[in-house]
């Protein structure tokens, strides 16, 4: 299948389904086994990370506004002038050709003309964002965001965070994996990475690989179970749990389990883990994760971790890693800055509600560590401030909150906390 029009049917989808860009560009390429597979990522997520750019360059061409445009006419559009002005290594008369191909496939030789002309247009002028480089309408178009997430991070966390947050979130994010030490030690793992043609660097926290180069999932050692992806975030939330051998430990919102088998890993398979989730074939993926890297100390349970159970063991550590609305990894899943953000007002509740449930499981002198991959304090701080208002025997520990940024960690944009118990 042509890769233009393999983009074009995935971002067809998205937009009309609303779908997660990630779960909806792998089962389509799964699928299809495309053949150029680097080129058709690039564009669909180029198109979507920069959907408000692309509308904003366009609407300076149309003698109408884009609302009443075919949404297939629309979608080749956006990815023509994504092509034109974001992918240096595509010549203008591809980008243009290809596009007016593709629109006449799709059964709209009417637009063939349109699409022709307002794409060529394109590539004859440069863009002209908003003068003033400090204003909300600059940031919006520049960085493709939305007003209200564009005001919400200046408001959180000051104008030059916010920059450094928007201008990350249309970067590659880095690939990081967790060195599974229950089989392999980081020096040993490191030398058959490089025995396969891939390579990799060590960095923080111990046991973390970031990957410069190389197909990790086609090298035997995935297949052998030598490591699973984390990013650094959720590593370094995960060493704040501090679990060790022989510990009783509950992960409340546990799926797809990363973060489980970073624990397992550090009890070094000694001890229990109860993975919880409210969805069952959620739980599949923790089960077949953890027989791929050897671990047998996770036990998995269709549970509501908003709700009380009183067959819920007392445990020495939790860890909330609460649903979110994921404006910290908006780099790995672009569509979520688009929604609707009236939600999460709701969520916080849910995430107050689960970690109140938790703190009910927590052995005197435990450890309790709530975290989200979001970047906003109401889903942050607010909700261990309300939590530690009423919870009078809860404290938290020296050094917590924290914060994780992208422009400034190397991370995804995260949130922990750590609590304890008297």
């Amino acid at each position: 299948m042509d890769d233009r029009f393999l983009a074009y049917k995935i971002l067809f989808k998205i937009e009309k389904d609303k779908a997660y860009s990630n779960l909806t560009l792998d089962s389509v390429l799964e699928r299809e086994k495309a053949g150029h597979e680097p080129f058709v990522r690039a564009l669909v997520y180029g198109v979507i990370e920069r959907k408000i750019t692309l509308d904003y360059i366009l609407s300076s061409y149309l003698s109408q506004p884009i609302k009443k445009l075919k949404p297939q006419v629309l979608t080749v559009l956006r990815m023509g002038v994504y092509q034109i002005k974001f992918m240096d290594k595509v010549p203008v008369s591809a980008a243009v050709n290809e596009s007016v191909k593709l629109i006449k496939n799709q059964g709209l030789s009417f637009a063939s003309g349109l699409v022709n002309s307002v794409l060529r247009k394109v590539a004859g002028n440069d863009i002209t964002y908003p003068e003033d480089e400090q204003s909300v309408e600059y940031l919006c178009i520049r960085y493709s965001c939305p007003k209200p997430l564009v005001e919400s991070y200046i408001k959180d966390y000051g104008a030059d965070n916010a920059i450094g947050i928007l201008k990350t979130s249309l970067e590659v994010p880095p690939l990081t994996l967790r060195v599974n030490t229950l089989k392999i030690t980081v020096e040993e793992i490191v030398t058959e990475f490089q025995k396969e043609g891939v390579k990799v660097t060590t960095c923080e926290p111990d046991g973390a690989l970031v990957v410069e180069d190389g197909n990790v999932f086609d090298t035997s050692l995935y297949k052998k179970g030598y490591f699973h992806v984390q990013d650094l975030a959720s590593q370094m939330c995960i060493k704040a749990l501090e679990p060790v051998s022989g510990d009783t430990v509950l992960d409340m919102c546990s799926a797809p389990g990363g973060k489980a088998f970073t624990i397992a890993e550090l009890m070094e398979n000694t001890g229990e883990i109860y993975s919880f989730d409210l969805y069952s074939h959620r739980l599949s993926l923790i089960d077949s994760g953890a027989k791929r890297l050897g671990i047998d100390i996770i036990k998995t349970e269709t549970r509501d971790a908003s709700k009380k159970y009183d067959d819920i063991p007392l445990a020495d550590k939790i860890l909330c890693d609460v649903p979110c609305s994921g404006l910290g990894v908006i780099r790995r899943k672009p569509e979520i800055k688009y929604k609707d953000f009236g939600f999460i007002d709701k969520l916080t509740d849910l995430q107050y509600n689960i970690l109140c449930s938790a703190a009910a499981y927590l052995k005197p002198c435990g450890r309790l560590v709530y975290s989200t991959c979001s970047l906003k304090k109401a889903e942050n701080e607010e909700v261990c401030k309300r939590f530690l208002e009423n919870h009078r025997d809860f404290s938290m520990l020296g050094g917590y909150p924290v914060t994780l940024m992208p422009h400034k960690d190397k991370t995804d944009g995260f949130f922990f906390a750590a609590f304890t118990k008297e």
